[in-house]
């Protein structure tokens, strides 16, 4: 096949396709195409498409059959050419009778190039000419091919070359190409070299979904990746098992209170409500837009970061907004949110990970909707959802929470103890609105939140000498030097060295000049108050807990206790219970003091000090070093 005589053409029709990575449509297709040779069709091999070439026995003259009805009407036995097999030995028998002499012609040998057949794939699909005309032009040129780098001069040209002769035209719009599996140590995976991972025993342990998701979201799919069984199976707990959850809470208590998406709907929406759905949209708009752009790491990213603000701060932080009895406007718009974000995530996460997506969509689905995500449309972001000032707000939010875990962690004080309040140094003129803060209240269990342009009104400053410039330089009276500096109020030195060296008079009219470089400043707190900080964001957490809080913090502490022990009972969350307690006066005065909080939250129907026989589970617990006991039954039905 003349190939160089459409060489131009190939060249210009290869930079109109959008190569991913570009460089092998540039670098490593366009050389090849650079220094063209003629494409040498047959093949001396048995198997194969039988090379469509008749030669005359008598004068030599060679004919191309281009279809079944020309076989039959140049055929000698046009009953043989209707019914034959068009594959060797049988289309070998059908001879034909020269147009030129009338001498007999018989079918030369050879077989065609296989990757004839496969480069041909855009025509062959649909017996193009002879039937799917519609369908053809419907289809031509393909949106999308994907393969391995290693068909850049096989398939990829082969497409492109017989396309290019037959069309003017490439078949394909757009091309991602693989890179190679290796193994753990990088080298390329071969089965005689032993080194290659069986994906069906992948897939019987860990799952599809688990070694789709891998390929997927590890690195961009023309890289070679080292594929290792730790590395697979590494979604599956960080990802794919963070969204089974957050289906399977949505699940647990939608059953307990019998919600139904098509009745229970709207409610009251809360600033988290409008927060999810306004990162539900923005993720569709960025995995969309990723997706058009062949961009599928970015795709994969962008849905593992809504996942995790979904389970780790919506759920989470709306989970009492589920536990609490009757369904208020509240509990019906946490459910009818959760509802609809889960089902468009199962639809965002269909060309991933095709089981887990159907798995849930087939729980959610209602008698309306199709009976298969996959028969579903993709998602199509809610432009009038997304909430810019919300989404910076809350991330904000989120930012203050994570450093305010890591300063309790550094004072070594619970969660579950609440402290006085927290002071925030934004980094820029930030403004949280009111639902924000009171979140954010609730998830650092501290009172007051103040948001302040600068933290150093709280911390105390600190001068030290730098003994490594003030020790060469004044020798003998740097002592006496180092004493004055710490003497003096940090501030104030401060000012005076920005303005110039600053004199110090020593003993026996002696005077000692020193300088900026001479001083090292700190900032300290003062007993009670940790300080966290990363990037431009600090916070300072007062640790302080005064006679309430104690009080507060036993309070949930004790709480706490109750939950466990109704866990460990083997008590289903809905169950009532009837709970007394007995022991330390102290412990018992503040479950007094609080009995409709202490009520609501571990489901007791009665609460009672004192003794109690027959009970159906009881433990002692110590808090703080006081000893109390508590009793649980549960309340029967009826």
């Amino acid at each position: 096949v003349k190939t160089t005589a459409v060489k131009d053409k190939l060249i210009a029709n290869n930079r109109k396709i959008n190569w991913y990575p570009s460089h092998v449509g540039a670098g490593r297709l366009g050389d090849f195409l650079a220094n063209l040779k003629d494409w040498a069709l047959s093949r001396d091999r048995y198997w194969g498409t039988p090379l469509n070439l008749w030669v005359c026995d008598d004068c030599g003259e060679t004919i191309s059959v281009g279809s079944r009805k020309e076989l039959v009407d140049l055929a000698l036995d046009p009953n043989l050419a209707r019914t034959v097999e068009l594959h060797r030995p049988y289309i070998d028998k059908v001879e034909l009778k020269c147009p030129k002499c009338g001498g007999t012609m018989h079918r030369v040998p050879n077989v065609i190039d296989t990757w004839f057949d496969s480069g041909s794939m855009h025509t062959a699909q649909w017996h193009y000419p002879f039937e799917n005309k519609g369908e053809f032009k419907k289809s031509f040129p393909a949106d999308f091919i994907c393969e391995g780098v290693d068909q850049t001069r096989g398939w990829f040209y082969t497409l492109l070359a017989t396309s290019t002769i037959l069309y003017g035209e490439p078949a394909f719009k757009n091309c991602v190409v693989t890179g190679l599996g290796l193994d753990q140590d990088g080298i390329k995976m071969s089965k005689s070299k032993g080194n290659v991972l069986d994906p069906w025993i992948l897939i019987d342990r860990y799952g599809a979904d688990t070694l789709r998701w891998y390929l997927y979201s590890s690195s961009a799919p023309w890289k070679s990746k080292r594929l290792g069984e730790e590395d697979v199976k590494e979604p599956l707990y960080k990802f794919l098992d963070t969204v089974r959850n957050s289906y399977d809470f949505f699940a647990l208590y939608a059953a307990i209170d019998g919600f139904d998406p098509g009745r229970d709907r709207g409610g009251s929406l809360t600033v988290l409500d409008r927060w999810v759905l306004s990162r539900l949209a923005s993720t569709v708009t960025t995995v969309v837009a990723a997706l058009d752009g062949y961009d599928v790491v970015s795709a994969t990213a962008a849905i593992e970061r809504f996942v995790d603000e979904l389970s780790n701060w919506y759920i989470r932080t709306s989970r009492r907004r589920f536990w609490k009895g009757g369904m208020g406007p509240d509990k019906v718009a946490a459910y009818s949110t959760l509802y609809r974000v889960l089902m468009e995530l199962s639809k965002l996460l269909a060309p991933f990970v095709p089981f887990l997506s159907e798995a849930i969509y087939l729980r959610l689905r209602t008698g309306a909707d199709p009976e298969s995500v996959h028969l579903c449309r993709y998602p199509q972001a809610d432009t009038g959802a997304v909430d810019v000032k919300l989404e910076e707000a809350m991330g904000f939010a989120r930012q203050i929470a994570s450093l305010g875990h890591q300063a309790r962690h550094q004072a070594q004080v619970k969660v579950r103890q609440p402290l006085a309040r927290v002071l925030v140094e934004a980094p820029r003129a930030t403004v949280l609105p009111e639902e924000v803060v009171k979140l954010l209240k609730t998830e650092l269990n501290v009172e007051e939140i103040m948001v302040v342009p600068d933290l150093s009104s709280h911390m105390k400053s600190t001068a030290a000498p730098n003994f490594r410039t003030i020790g060469p330089r004044l020798g003998k009276v740097a002592p006496a030097v180092a004493k004055w500096i710490e003497s003096q109020d940090a501030d104030e030195l401060r000012t005076r060295l920005a303005a110039g060296p600053v004199a110090v008079e020593l003993p026996d009219e002696m005077v000692a000049e020193i300088s900026a470089d001479d001083v090292e400043f700190s900032e300290t707190l003062p007993d009670g108050f940790v300080l966290a900080a990363e990037g431009e964001l600090r916070l300072i957490l007062d640790t302080r807990i005064d006679a309430a809080l104690r009080e507060k913090g036993l309070l949930r502490e004790l709480v706490h206790r109750i939950q466990v022990m109704r866990k460990d009972a083997g008590f289903e969350v809905t169950d009532r219970i009837k709970l007394s307690y007995a022991g330390d006066p102290d412990l018992g005065g503040i479950l007094e003091r609080n009995a409709d909080f202490v009520r609501a939250e571990v489901l007791a129907v009665t609460m009672e000090n004192g003794e109690v026989s027959g009970c159906e589970y009881e433990e002692s617990v110590e808090v703080e070093g006081l000893l109390i006991k508590f009793c649980l039954t549960r309340v029967k039905e009826g």
